[in-house]
């Protein structure tokens, strides 16, 4: 499997525009690259991404969210076990306003579907919003905080943060929330087939591939090449972006792209393109 471009995005929940540190970057290999750029809205990263999109050539897009949530929620939240149907759901429900987006009152509505007001948590606004705590809640019988691959893809002793929390530091729940109905509308504006979301759909013959990305697997060569960037972010969207068209160059990718799991799993919880493979990842790097 080999590509003309591989693109990789950090993503941001800023409330308003913001560039720098924490703010959303675009990095870009192979044809056409460019340095990582930053972009101060959802909106402006979004029409990046439908430039990305309409160039000629094979494109791979790496989003540093999850793709899904722990087993069980999809199917607790649309009657599906499958996570693509919790897109469809999100991108029907979610959009951005003059006070920023919608989510957390979407994470709340998610919530009644639940027993005991969860799983999602981590209200950070001053009003409050009904519906989803501010600390953390009785998880519902039988749903973990974490997904297999978060578990898995962890480094050292540090425990991922829950797909579930929205705000504190390091969450990550809301990134998820707020950037999932923009891949959504992505795929909806390419023909059937010429666009898929991996793991969950066939990638051989789609021309763009939208994967969940994890930068710390490249940590190590991170901080080695920090100074040469203005921040941590525009650093690591560059350096995956390189190693995984080296790897896309050198015909390797299928060794990234196997997740280590049940497919019925797979297709519930996602994974993360390159887990397992962070030494590969880096050796790609030179």
């Amino acid at each position: 499997m080999r590509f003309d471009r591989i693109a990789m995005l950090d993503w941001s929940s800023a409330r308003g525009p913001k560039r720098g540190k924490d703010s959303i970057w675009l990095g870009t290999a192979g044809a056409g690259a460019s340095p990582p750029l930053n972009l101060p809205t959802r909106a402006s990263a979004e029409a990046a991404l439908r430039d990305l999109v309409r160039a000629p050539g094979r494109l791979m897009i790496g989003v540093d969210i999850g793709f899904a949530w722990p087993a069980g929620f999809a199917h607790g939240l649309t009657g599906q076990p499958r996570a693509l149907a919790v897109w469809d759901w999100l991108a029907s429900r979610i959009a951005e306003g003059p006070a920023g987006p919608n989510h957390r009152s979407v994470a709340a509505e998610a919530n009644r579907a639940f027993a005991g007001g969860g799983p999602f948590w981590g209200d950070g606004t001053r009003a409050g919003t009904p519906g989803l705590s501010r600390t953390r809640p009785d998880l519902p019988p039988g749903m973990a905080w974490h997904r297999g691959i978060e578990m898995a893809a962890r480094f050292g002793r540090v425990a991922p943060k829950s797909m579930f929390q929205l705000a504190g530091i390091g969450a990550v729940g809301a990134q998820a929330l707020t950037c999932i109905p923009v891949l959504h509308r992505l795929c909806s504006a390419l023909p059937p087939g010429d666009i898929a979301v991996w793991p969950f759909q066939p990638v051989d013959h789609a021309r763009v591939v939208l994967t969940e990305v994890y930068f710390s697997l490249l940590a190590h060569r991170l901080a080695e090449a920090l100074p040469q960037y203005p921040c941590l972010d525009a650093a690591q969207v560059d350096l995956l972006a390189q190693a995984v068209m080296r790897l896309s160059d050198q015909g390797a990718l299928a060794a990234i792209m196997a997740p280590q799991a049940p497919a019925d799993q797979v297709q519930d919880e996602g994974w993360i393109l390159g887990a397992g493979h962070h030494a590969l990842l880096q050796q790609a790097l030179g």
